[in-house]
């Protein structure tokens, strides 16, 4: 399964962004899919999360409340919904799949598939 991350771009403080991440090679219907982002000088921290069945979803302290991950079946594709962006979002936001149940999810070494990463720069 290859992913592909997509939608990001420059954006100013309070704007709004969704984040897409499609698989190609394979469905990942069955993988739980995790957003990751990677700021300059700093080490990859997790985002967002969501199981499998899409019934359960996982977010980083810092995006609860702003960022929504949710799973389109038909369009093999999951998005991260990215509202009232800040600065401190700017980062490289990578998308990964992997057969993982539960708080697993929020750790990168649990993925075993990952996208390219998609630049998203938020300017104050």
């Amino acid at each position: 399964v290859q992913l592909q991350a997509s939608g990001g771009g420059l954006v100013q403080a309070g704007d709004s962004m969704r984040l897409s991440c499609a698989a190609s090679g394979g469905t990942f219907s069955m993988y739980a899919v995790g957003w990751f982002r990677q700021a300059p000088g700093k080490e990859r921290e997790f985002v967002a999360a969501i199981s499998w069945s899409g019934s359960s979803t996982w977010y980083a302290d810092s995006v609860e409340g702003r960022f929504t991950i949710s799973r389109d079946r038909a369009e093999n594709a999951v998005y991260l919904r990215m509202n009232t962006l800040q600065p401190e979002d700017t980062a490289v936001y990578y998308c990964a799949a992997g057969q993982i149940v539960g708080q697993p999810v929020k750790v990168a070494r649990s993925y075993v598939y990952w996208g390219q990463g998609t630049l998203v720069t938020v300017s104050s």
